[in-house]
């Protein structure tokens, strides 16, 4: 990127940020807009990663006074679908300055990292699901994303989009294969939980499972969509 650039980014970084999350707090659907009179779609939206974001052209262009050439081609082809179809456009490859992440690394603009932004470019706060309790293709099993994110420190890109996609309802979409048998081959959880890495999936039944009686204690007096509230924002 061009210094003169750099500079105009960072002395506007609040500035650019703010632009950004007034167009992503209106944004919850995140539908792409129409093409602008500049020749660029506005708002831009990536939709075929694990959870949607929103690309503002304006607020980089017109907001923080960058040329098409900062990003175009050497970070992103000027092509549509191209950079969605390397299939590695997540917060992993953010973090390591690929893509948006070769500016927003919290020294020319935001970091990706910083859970503060998270709206700016998702349309919503993006929060940590904490408890999920699957029902399908049995009743029920629990999964605590706090004590793996939290206590054990793993990233979410640990497991999404690689082992899970970070979508409501996908493994639970597909019973016939998101059963114990694929667990002992290494898939989902069976990726750690193979006695090496964690407790195997074998063992250690009632850890995960807490069967009809567990899901009726656990939802008592509570009707049952509240069992997946905490995700429904990814």
């Amino acid at each position: 990127m061009k210094l003169k650039n750099k500079t105009i980014c960072m002395l506007g970084a609040a500035a650019l940020a703010g632009l950004l999350f007034s167009v992503g707090g209106q944004a919850g659907s995140l539908q792409p807009g129409p093409e602008t009179d500049n020749g660029y779609q506005e708002p831009l939206v990536f939709s075929h990663g694990p959870a949607g974001v929103m690309f503002s052209h304006k607020a980089h262009v017109e907001g923080a006074g960058l040329e098409c050439d900062d990003c175009h081609p050497k970070i992103f082809k000027m092509e549509n679908g191209s950079t969605e179809a390397k299939g590695d456009v997540n917060m992993a490859s953010l973090d390591k300055g690929k893509y948006c992440g070769a500016c927003h690394n919290g020294d020319v603009a935001f970091s990706t990292k910083n859970p503060e932004y998270c709206v700016t470019c998702h349309g919503s706060p993006m929060q940590k699901p904490k408890t999920i309790v699957f029902t399908e293709p049995v009743k029920a099993v629990l999964f605590d994303h706090k004590m793996h994110t939290e206590e054990m420190g793993f990233e979410c890109s640990a497991c999404h989009p690689k082992l899970f996609r970070m979508k409501v309802g996908d493994a639970e979409s597909q019973p016939d294969k998101f059963v114990m048998k694929a667990l002992y081959a290494g898939k989902y959880c069976g990726a750690c939980h193979n006695g090496d890495n964690a407790f195997a999936s074998d063992t250690k039944c009632t850890t995960c499972h807490i069967g009809v009686l567990g899901y009726d204690r656990l939802f008592s007096g509570k009707k049952g969509a509240k069992k997946k509230e905490e995700h429904s924002e990814h």
